[in-house]
């Protein structure tokens, strides 16, 4: 499970966040491109979903993260 006290710094405030047990696999990406990006060292949120097949995508990019680094609790906006 992820957890919001160690969000990766890139992410952009709001529920969606990935923290640092990020592994950079890539599957977020590839599930959600407007949503995710890869770093360096993490993956991270660059726009949070704005409409529903955005949010869709997010919450499948969530499911298959392998190591459970994407977390839905994160700030609201």
């Amino acid at each position: 499970m992820a957890d919001k006290s160690n969000r990766v710094a890139e992410n952009v405030p709001g529920r969606y966040y990935v923290d640092e047990e990020c592994i950079l696999c890539g599957d977020c990406v590839e599930r959600a491109p407007e949503n995710f990006e890869m770093g360096d060292q993490y993956a991270y949120v660059k726009k949070q979903p704005g409409n529903a097949d955005e949010e869709e995508q997010c919450r499948d990019g969530m499911e298959c993260c392998p190591v459970e680094a994407i977390g839905d609790d994160g700030e609201d906006d």
